[in-house]
């Protein structure tokens, strides 16, 4: 609550009725003094503070569906000058799936030249002897 609404609630006596009970339930709202409520008051409360986060939750969508449009925007606007550019010096443009490719590539590789002695056996208990690894 700003201070505005408190200076004006406190100069008249007929909005001082509406105005304090709207600061109490604004108060309640901020879970100030609950343990006096009914029931019902809770239940109301309860209902507001869903409709309030439920308005919130949708302009926080609105925003990221225009942030998302405007970098969509932008995406291509930067890939229409990235293509001209490439005409402009008569390069042809690598595609993204290369980069993909590459990258599966070197984790096969690193994979295949990855083998790992351990002193893990196979097999009953009893018979296990301790491998030397060769020199």
């Amino acid at each position: 609550m700003d201070s505005s609404s408190s200076s004006s609630s406190s100069s008249s006596s007929s909005s001082s009725s509406s105005s304090s009970s709207s600061s109490f339930f604004n108060s309640k709202l901020l879970g100030e003094g609950l343990g006096s409520c009914t029931f019902d008051e809770l239940l109301q409360i309860e209902q507001q503070l869903e409709k309030s986060a439920s308005t919130i939750r949708a302009r926080k969508m609105q925003v990221y569906r225009e942030q998302i449009e405007k970098l969509k925007e932008k995406e291509r606007a930067l890939a229409a000058e990235n293509a001209m550019l490439y005409e402009k010096h008569g390069l042809h443009p690598q595609q993204e799936s290369n980069e993909e490719g590459e990258n599966d590539q070197q984790s096969t590789e690193s994979n295949e030249n990855s083998d790992v002695e351990t002193e893990l056996f196979i097999g009953p208990p009893e018979g296990r002897t301790k491998r030397v690894p060769p020199k």
